[in-house]
């Protein structure tokens, strides 16, 4: 089983088993949307918007205990108030999933550099949206309640780690960049993974995929969950990818 976080697209892909897929894509429009193999899960999982979701920037696709969650994080630069806003109600999301004891993984282009290593020597500004403190200390606690930041439990030393360039004087082909695009997988989840990479060199977006690889057989759509259609979120229409 593997994850994809695939920005080229907007897209965060977990595909179990062969041909089998259940894609968790965040188009151009900034819009969540949900694909799943019938080959793979017979069953239709639980689709859902989070309630804090008001630009469709986050859908979980839930299977059995297993929930995953394809996010796209505001960038913060328009509106850094909601930006915080997000991420705080993102922390109280994975709070109740750990008291739920939901396995919970949460990929996509999270808008926070973890570290100050995540961020290339040239370009670091403590004082810059995406770099800061509070951000970064959001960004820490969604990360206590059980998950495992997979690219740092596979590549602890790199320095030089990255998933988004600017797309100007060749910054990705001279690696100068940030690194933004997550999968944080559950403890118990990721103690099953076999690898988590940064492919650079895939695609024309500014972002590029992170891959995980899951040891572990597929989970299971129970025969209780619901088989109706996602609810649409409701509130304002995100106008911007920024």
């Amino acid at each position: 089983m593997h994850t994809v976080d695939d920005p080229v697209t907007r897209r965060a892909f977990l595909t179990i088993g062969g041909p089998g897929a259940i894609g968790l894509s965040l188009v151009q429009d900034a819009a969540a949307q949900v694909h799943v193999s019938k080959e793979t899960v017979p069953r239709r999982p639980r689709y859902e918007h989070p309630e804090f979701d008001h630009e469709s920037r986050i859908v979980t696709a839930t299977i059995g205990r297993t929930t995953f969650a394809s996010i796209y994080v505001p960038n913060g630069g328009k509106d850094f108030p909601a930006k915080v806003r997000f991420l705080d109600a993102l922390g109280a999301f994975a709070a109740a999933a750990e008291q739920n004891g939901t396995v919970l993984v949460l990929m996509g282009d999270l808008n926070v550099a973890r570290e100050e290593r995540d961020v290339h020597p040239r370009l670091r500004k403590p004082e810059q949206i995406g770099q800061t403190p509070a951000e970064r200390a959001q960004l820490e606690r969604i990360i206590g309640h059980g998950l495992v930041d997979l690219s740092r439990k596979f590549q602890p030393d790199d320095e030089l780690l990255f998933t988004w360039w600017a797309p100007w004087r060749s910054m990705r082909e001279r690696n100068i960049g940030w690194r933004l695009d997550y999968v944080l997988a559950h403890r118990s989840l990721a103690e099953h993974a076999a690898s988590c990479t940064v492919s650079r060199e895939f695609g024309t977006s500014d972002h590029a995929p992170v891959t995980a690889v899951f040891d572990v057989e597929p989970p299971r759509a129970t025969e209780d969950e619901e088989p109706a259609p996602p609810p649409r979120p409701t509130g304002p229409r995100q106008q911007s990818l920024f």
